[in-house]
């Protein structure tokens, strides 16, 4: 009842990307969801009607630029574009997966830094604020002229590992070079080690490709995303071969596209942990998958935005784990 007092004037939408994500948010919150309605014409045009007034409020949206990434993308410049002529207070997105954010830079000549694209898009929209969860680089967040509140996931996969007995007697393992910063974080939480899977052979990974020392120890593949799951599954297939005992995934985004599920499903992996980031359709559904909520996380950053008050609190360590 107390939070529902404290957040009765905040206007909470969903669009279609993750409802199941959106509803979770809103019962944290004590607050329903606003009514309004997305519909697609047979040619692929977006509508949206606000079924209730706005004219002052602050209204956050909640949605994922998730596959399908361009439909997606176009519901929440729609959304927004409606709600700043409906004369809304503030409009804040609430972008649980910010898609293109692999396009961050020029890697080759005449190559389009789409990153910073959506970036002007969402400000041009009409966006007050950006709240958002493990941007594939932390350096995205200069890519807006407005505020972004980059929240993490590393602390609830944290304490999944902790108390689930996981973290003893573990090692946390990037699955590459780039995502050593990444293992590092999770391995301090954890006062684990960290090993590195090295690949140097396109062809075949052993367990000559792993840095540090895995043998007879339990260990967790770290990283922010699972797209393919080709990093990922070759990365459990030299743990294995290396003599670890039990092997975890674990990432905040579950992207899943192409042949993902089957190999994820038939890797060495004892368990894949994700969070609710990106809605997971039945067909991707697997025995071994572990899907953990962020809803408490997006739940509580938007309470203390709408207050006016630090987010500071979401990323206190010794609160969190």
């Amino acid at each position: 009842m107390k939070d529902m007092q404290e957040n009765a004037g905040i206007k909470l939408f969903a669009l279609n990307s993750n409802q199941e994500l959106a509803e979770k948010i809103a019962e944290e919150m004590g607050v329903e969801l606003c009514d309004a309605s997305v519909k697609h014409f047979s040619d692929g045009e977006i509508q949206i009607n606000i079924n209730e007034s706005v004219r002052g409020d602050d209204v956050f949206i909640i949605q994922s630029i998730s596959d399908p990434v361009n439909e997606n993308f176009m519901e929440l410049m729609v959304m927004m574009d409606a709600l700043r002529r409906a004369s809304a207070g503030s409009i804040n997105a609430v972008i649980p997966y910010y898609g293109y954010a692999r396009a961050d830079r020029k890697a080759r000549s005449r190559e389009p830094i789409t990153a910073k694209l959506i970036a002007n898009f969402i400000s041009l929209a009409g966006a007050d604020r950006v709240v958002t969860l493990d941007l594939h680089a932390g350096q995205l967040q200069g890519f807006f002229n407005i505020p972004v509140d980059h929240l993490l996931a590393i602390y609830t996969q944290a304490r999944y590992f902790k108390e689930s007995g996981i973290a003893d007697d573990v090692v946390v393992v990037a699955p590459d070079h780039n995502s050593v910063k990444l293992a590092r974080n999770l391995a301090e939480l954890l006062k684990a080690p960290i090993a590195i899977v090295d690949k140097r052979d396109a062809a075949r990974v052993d367990e000559a490709d792993i840095i540090g020392d895995v043998k007879g120890h339990k260990c967790i593949v770290f990283d922010d995303l699972i797209d393919t799951g080709g990093k990922m599954v070759d990365a459990a297939t030299a743990l294995h071969a290396a003599g670890a005992t039990k092997i975890y995934a674990c990432a905040t985004h579950p992207i899943f596209s192409g042949n993902a599920v089957k190999e994820l499903g038939a890797s060495a992996y004892d368990e894949v942990v994700v969070t609710d980031t990106i809605a997971i359709s039945e067909e991707k559904q697997f025995d071994k998958l572990r899907v953990l909520s962020v809803a408490p996380i997006f739940a509580k950053a938007i309470s203390l935005i709408y207050h006016n008050q630090s987010v500071d609190a979401l990323f206190d360590k010794s609160d969190s784990i």
